[in-house]
């Protein structure tokens, strides 16, 4: 067996940082943390206190974790940032890229001066949660137009919908498309049709808001989704953005075939028993327009 010097030189060779943790915050110990590609030497932390270090809003969130290991007895596995701004005594005007962190956090069986402790280990995942985001991204967008996708959609919509019948939030959907994008890709080439969805993909980011969300639904179908917006705003909106789209458009027609835009308006209503349903009615709205003659709004 080995010995508690031998323990001890164990413990400090670990490539990431444990640190034992009072209830009330105190470094008890440093242990580890020698991968100096991502580690700083701890042991000036020994004796301080967490709200000694970081700002008052990340000190409780710390100090909530280190209370919930020691009530659950249980391994407790958080991932969390710390960046300069949580840092006191730091400029908040400095590097913009937070560090993220998994922390593993497990009650010990001994008091250190009366106060149980917890050890927490502290790993760098900087780089596989930026890894994760790009992932995500991808997953969630339209490679083409760079909006976000379907998917991205359906899941936003959810959290709305909830939003909505819980609060009353108010949710509007705009759902449109192309007129004559077949006619146009048959007589100029697909690339150029290719060239009329990036327009719209753009048009629709120079308009919206940033709490907005615009998806390419599917071929040249997109969605818009209007968080706190009642109708009347919503049909505004969905004018002015029409109007954009009929100037943007505009050099792509030719001869009789005009490159314009139909455009469907829908708001989430208490009846609807899914964001669906107010995607329906939207589509609904939307073949009122081809069917009005198109280059047009409708909104139900």
């Amino acid at each position: 067996m080995i010995n508690v010097q031998q323990m001890g030189a164990v413990l400090n060779a670990l490539p990431d940082p444990a640190f034992i943790l009072s209830r009330s915050g105190k470094y008890v110990d440093v242990f580890g943390g020698r991968d100096e590609r991502y580690y700083h030497d701890g042991s000036g932390l020994v004796g301080k206190y967490i709200s000694d270090l970081v700002k008052p809003d990340k000190a409780e969130w710390f100090l909530e974790r280190i209370e919930r290991a020691l009530e659950t007895r249980r391994l407790l596995i958080e991932e969390y940032e710390l960046s300069n701004k949580d840092v006191k005594g730091l400029p908040d005007e400095g590097p913009s890229e937070s560090i993220w962190f998994e922390g593993r956090i497990q009650a010990l069986e001994f008091e250190v001066d009366d106060e149980p402790v917890v050890l927490w280990v502290a790993s760098n995942i900087s780089e596989r949660h930026e890894l994760e985001i790009r992932l995500r991204e991808q997953s969630d967008t339209d490679e083409l137009t760079g909006l976000f996708n379907r998917r991205k959609l359906e899941r936003d919509l959810s959290l709305h919908y909830e939003t909505f019948t819980r609060h009353a939030v108010p949710t509007s959907i705009l759902m449109f498309d192309l007129d004559n994008l077949k006619k146009i890709n048959d007589s100029q080439g697909h690339y150029v049709g290719d060239e009329m969805i990036l327009t719209v993909a753009n048009t629709c980011r120079s308009e919206l808001r940033k709490t907005d969300i615009v998806c390419r639904f599917g071929g040249d179908e997109f969605v818009v989704c209007l968080p706190n917006t009642g109708a009347d705003q919503a049909l505004q909106f969905a004018e002015r953005l029409w109007a954009s789209f009929r100037q943007e458009l505009n050099r792509f027609s030719v001869g009789d075939v005009a490159a314009t835009v139909s455009l469907g308006v829908a708001t989430m209503l208490p009846e609807d028993l899914s964001y669906e349903d107010t995607i329906r009615r939207a589509d609904g709205a939307l073949y009122q327009a081809k069917a009005r003659g198109k280059d047009r709004v409708v909104s139900v």
